[in-house]
Order: structure tokens, then sequence, then C-alpha cells
């Protein structure tokens, strides 16, 4: 069987070495356009739906490890010898599994908002929500928003999860993600660390002030794996580091790419 390739925008621009960018859990290479476009100026630039998310083929295997390879075959498929990765959330624990597996083929690595370890699930709510859409009674987008904020107070996390809603042929409403996969691998996919190993290529973690995912003692796990790595912190951002403060963020990874 062909491997499947995951669906990506590519902005190409001869002579750089290709940034691959991944989002988070339950987002979509959309959530990085404006961003990517202002990168694309001065570098070739692949925005990648995750397998599972977006547009991306749908499977019932989620792993770090089944990311990893998924990353593999991408760069095999599109003729890509090195890349630099940055990852969000989800997509950062992708990159550095793939990272510590396959150290040859990363020039840098940018993780965003995320640590090597594993979490306590803290999806609950969004997972409840996203079920709770009883797609047979929706007749326009207004009823799966309704639907959502009846679980999720923050309407920002509403808007974002309804970037995913589509219109199918026969006018039926769906969201691009799969589900199904997503909630049943949920746990396991949460509750484990990236694999064990070591990449010591030019490493950047950006955090924001206002998120908990990387603590003091996340620094320890962090060097162990990535020893060639800086941590920058970026004021007036949560989780959703890019979105909260885009312009610090441009500059602090364009400056990485750059040195």
């Amino acid at each position: 069987m062909a491997e499947q390739i995951l669906h990506s925008k590519i902005y190409e621009k001869q002579g750089t070495i290709p940034l691959l960018i991944f989002h988070g859990l339950f987002g979509m290479l959309d959530n990085w356009a404006t961003l990517g476009r202002k990168f694309a100026e001065n570098n070739e630039i692949h925005l990648i739906d995750l397998r599972n998310h977006g547009r991306s083929f749908h499977s019932d295997e989620m792993s770090y490890a089944s990311m990893s390879e998924d990353i593999v075959n991408y760069m095999n498929h599109y003729h890509l010898p090195k890349a630099v990765l940055l990852g969000h959330s989800l997509g950062g624990k992708a990159v550095m599994e793939c990272a510590v597996k396959y150290p040859k083929l990363i020039e840098k690595l940018i993780v965003v908002d995320i640590s090597p370890r594993a979490y306590p699930p803290h999806h609950q709510a969004i997972i409840k929500a996203l079920e709770s859409v009883d797609f047979s009674l929706v007749k326009e987008r207004k009823d799966v928003q309704n639907a959502l904020s009846q679980y999720i107070n923050e309407q920002s996390i509403v808007q974002f999860l309804m970037k995913n809603l589509y219109r199918k042929e026969d006018n039926s409403f769906s969201f691009r993600f799969n589900l199904k996969t997503l909630t049943e691998k949920y746990n396991q996919l949460i509750n484990k660390p990236i694999s064990f190993g070591k990449y010591e290529g030019k490493t950047l973690f950006i955090s924001g002030e206002k998120s908990n995912y990387i603590l003091k003692e996340d620094e320890f796990y962090i060097k162990q794996q990535f020893p060639d790595e800086q941590l920058i912190t970026l004021p007036h951002a949560g989780h959703w580091v890019q979105a909260d403060n885009p312009e610090k963020f441009y500059e602090v990874v364009y400056s990485f790419l750059k040195s």
C-alpha cells in the first residue's frame, strides 16, 4: 500500500531550508496562515495538517511514533533532505519525537509551549462539547456554536474549534478532524512522554508567560534530550503563544532561523 502523505500548503522559495509547521490538537494548517505567509517572505514554508486533522488522512492509529513517521514520509515525498521543524503543542510532541529518532533529517527544531514529558488529561470539557454535537439536528453553523458553548466558556476556544466545521457534499455539516480516533486515543497520547533519545541540534523552546505547559522542573527533561536548547518565554501570551503575541513570536523565530 502506498504511503499516505500529509496534506499541506506550500510556499516555495528556492535556496532556503524548508520550515515545516505543525498545529496542535484539534487544529489545522489554517491556524498558521498569517504567520506562514510572513515567514514565506524569507523561507520555503510548508503548513501541514497532522494525521486525523484538517484535510489529512484519517487513521485508527494516533501516536507520536506514527506522527513522526508521517513527517519522514512527507519529507521523502517532497525530496527534502533536511528541514527545520516547528510544532505547537501536540505538533510540538510530534516534531520532538521525529528529531530524537531521525536527527540527521532535522536542521533545527522549534517547539512551542510543550515539553517532552507526559501530561495529565485536560481536554475533557472540549471532548465532551465536541461529542455533544448531533449533526443530524444541525441546520446551520450557529447550531454547532451553541452546542459547543454549553460546555466551553471561552469563546476563543469555541471559534478555534468552529474552524474545523465544513459542509459535506450532501449539504450536512461535519468536523474535519477524526473525532472518533482522537477521543479513543486521547488518554494514551497525552499520558505519554516522547521516546527517550537525544537531538543534539539547535533547539528553541517558546513558552507563553500565562501558560503552565512548560514548568520550571520541565527544563531538566528538556535539557536531557535537547542539550543545545534555549527557552524563551513570551509576554502577554498563554498556550496559543503564536496567536496571543504574533509580532514577538515572529521576531524570535525569525532570528533563530537566521542564527
